[in-house]
């Protein structure tokens, strides 16, 4: 979750989170739209990449959320790392860590609930800022008291755990293995633990026992950042080495998605190994580019949405984005008239959220946990 801050930093870092988060804060819209106005088979098959899959599978769309854990771990050695470097005890890191963790869970709580006081059976305690807290936090733990083998063992004993969690329990009255939404293991001890509401009634997406494998989710990450700041490889060559690790991490998921099958639900572990392999290719792509090859014009846009991004995923509980577009912007809509009024307002709503976040970044005003 923290903005990476060494002298070596990592400008790519910002603009892939950027790119990130601008499908959370309306992206997606352009290709719903899209869809509705042309009724093309195409936009609406771009358009479904934007939506998630009931259970099994994977979208596009599926991506967003692990990809922001993904980076808040290669940010890890360039944040925890050079503080420790530069003498901070693990003590007072391991404090600090824990704080953050903590507080995206509490964000999480008020993004759910907003600062209303519930009775505690409709109070959901699961969230998507929760879940980037505790993964990071335990992940930054490890980090902070192991060395990078360990952190591989850990990594692997995540995924193949969970795995064999999932595939020796189920839910009472389910066959062993059973991973129905009802009837696996992980939605049940869920539904048995945690107080309040899941998000489906029976199911979170966002529950404590799938955050287990999402710690491996940061770690790839971590490993990721570690060898981009520690390796004595060139720029290109370790591009390159993120871009091989990716295509094996795919290929490892597609394998493992046999018998353990890719869904975010659930987090699988064959689900951390295909947004871990996309990630680490889109890692490698803006790595390269950015960084390497020191084109850095064109991701502007997205860096001055990765300054912000946690304000940015929070701004709707305290600023009306689509009234303001409309007082700026009702009378290009009546202008453009039907049926591609609804994608100029698009266009127009992504525009206004962003000359936001431009003036916070020209005043360098960035909320950070």
């Amino acid at each position: 979750m923290t903005q990476t801050t060494p002298s070596q930093r990592l400008y790519s870092l910002d603009a892939l989170r950027g790119f990130d988060m601008f499908w959370i804060m309306g992206g997606e819209e352009i290709f719903h739209s899209l869809a509705k106005i042309t009724g093309s088979p195409f936009w609406k098959t771009l358009s479904d990449q934007f939506e998630h899959p009931a259970w099994n599978g994977f979208h596009f769309y599926d991506l967003i959320f692990p990809l922001f854990l993904f980076i808040a771990g290669v940010a890890t050695p360039y944040s925890v790392g050079r503080a420790r470097e530069k003498g901070e005890s693990r003590q007072k890191l391991l404090l600090r860590v824990i704080r953050r963790g903590l507080i995206l869970v509490l964000l999480g709580i008020i993004y759910n609930n907003g600062l209303k006081l519930h009775p505690l059976s409709e109070i959901r305690f699961g969230s998507v800022l929760g879940r980037i807290g505790l993964a990071y936090m335990f992940a930054n733990i490890i980090y902070l008291y192991t060395k990078q083998r360990g952190q591989i063992i850990w990594f692997a004993s995540l995924l193949i755990g969970y795995w064999l969690l999932l595939s020796f329990t189920s839910a009472p009255g389910f066959p062993r293995g059973d991973l129905s939404m009802q009837g696996n293991f992980a939605s049940y001890i869920d539904r048995s633990v945690l107080p309040g509401k899941l998000y489906l009634g029976i199911h979170d997406p966002e529950g404590l026992m799938s955050t287990i494998p999402a710690i491996g989710t940061a770690l790839l990450g971590i490993l990721a950042g570690t060898m981009l700041k520690n390796s004595p490889l060139s720029g290109a060559a370790k591009a390159g080495r993120l871009a091989l690790a990716g295509v094996i991490s795919l290929v490892l998921a597609l394998a493992w998605n046999m018998v353990f099958p890719i869904n975010k639900n659930l987090w699988t572990s064959s689900f951390v190994l295909c947004v871990g392999g996309i990630s680490l290719l889109l890692l490698a792509a803006f790595y390269y580019i950015i960084d390497v090859r020191g084109y850095k014009k064109w991701a502007f846009f997205f860096t001055v949405i990765g300054m912000n991004s946690i304000l940015i995923y929070l701004s709707p509980h305290f600023i009306n984005w689509h009234y303001m577009t409309e007082g700026f912007f009702h009378w290009l809509e009546q202008l453009v008239g039907n049926p591609w009024n609804d994608f100029v307002m698009v266009i127009c709503f992504l525009a206004v959220k962003w000359v936001f976040l431009y003036i916070l970044y020209r005043k360098k005003i960035f909320l950070r946990v």
